[in-house]
């Protein structure tokens, strides 16, 4: 289960909660794999785990 997200400026954002699991595709991103419907900093967005074992998150903007 994913606990955190390190952004690409280094910036760590802890998963405050983890509401959903289900198979699906990302309407953003364009990819398919494990959607975790996931709250971050008070506010809810996706993080997925592709088949390819790579992760991606459609991102939000978070407050600093």
């Amino acid at each position: 289960m994913p606990v955190n997200i390190i952004w690409r400026d280094g910036h760590t954002y802890e998963i405050q909660r983890i509401i959903n699991m289900c198979r699906a595709a990302s309407l953003k991103a364009g990819g398919v794999g494990m959607r975790y419907t996931c709250v971050i900093d008070g506010r809810q967005t996706y993080l997925f785990y592709e088949d390819n074992n790579m992760w991606f998150v459609e991102g939000i903007k978070l407050r600093n």
